[in-house]
């Protein structure tokens, strides 16, 4: 089950389980808070790229993922997205061979975005952050 942990001003922020439904929610929530912010034209690659990291951290780690949106305030002009989980290992960037099934998650991430990285999990948490930023239409 989605559990909402802060949906305030310019922030969204949810946990979910280590469940493959995870996705699925994760995908909704997301797209909902845009269309909320009025950022609904962020919504299709936005969503595609939440679906990428939230299915590496459901593959790699086990415990709960962390989807987390922030829309900038004031001149900024990007949206910035993290997905959190317990593993503390950075994901690859790799080249995957044409009849590969996997392996294009990241680089998905690397080229759609603007900018992307990882990062030790939030004060307090354990685990790693990646995070992506997507340029605001406009």
């Amino acid at each position: 089950m989605i559990g909402v942990i802060d949906i305030e001003g310019d922030c969204a922020e949810w946990d979910f389980p280590a469940d493959p439904g995870a996705v699925r929610t994760a995908r909704a929530v997301v797209r909902k808070q845009l269309a909320a912010w009025g950022l609904a034209a962020l919504g299709d690659i936005t969503v595609l790229l939440v679906s990428e990291l939230v299915t590496n951290s459901l593959r790699h780690a086990s415990g709960p993922i962390g989807v987390r949106l922030v829309r900038p305030a004031g001149p900024l002009d990007a949206l910035l997205v993290e997905v959190s989980d317990p593993l503390p290992d950075p994901p690859m960037e790799r080249d995957a061979a044409p009849d590969d099934e996997g392996g294009r998650g990241i680089q998905l991430v690397a080229r759609a975005s603007r900018r992307w990285g990882t990062r030790q999990g939030r004060t307090g948490k354990t685990g790693k952050t990646v995070w992506f930023e997507l340029v605001l239409p406009g």
